[in-house]
């Protein structure tokens, strides 16, 4: 059984997360955080949120 966690510990320290998963793991945090403040907080409210910040922040000018 260590051996397997050492595995996955190991596993976890050299693996880069690709844009979908990280986008999957800021999502599934939103919802957890909201969610427990307000119960009335969907999935698909974050998503819908999360969509809509998308939006704005490509079509925002580029600061240098």
């Amino acid at each position: 059984m260590q051996t397997d966690l050492d595995y996955l510990i190991q596993w976890a320290k050299k693996h880069q997360m690709t844009e979908a998963e990280r986008s999957a793991q800021v999502r599934s945090f939103a919802y957890g955080n909201t969610h427990f403040e307000n119960d009335r907080i969907t999935k698909s409210d974050i998503e819908k949120a999360m969509d809509e910040l998308g939006k704005e922040s490509a079509s925002a000018p580029v600061r240098p």
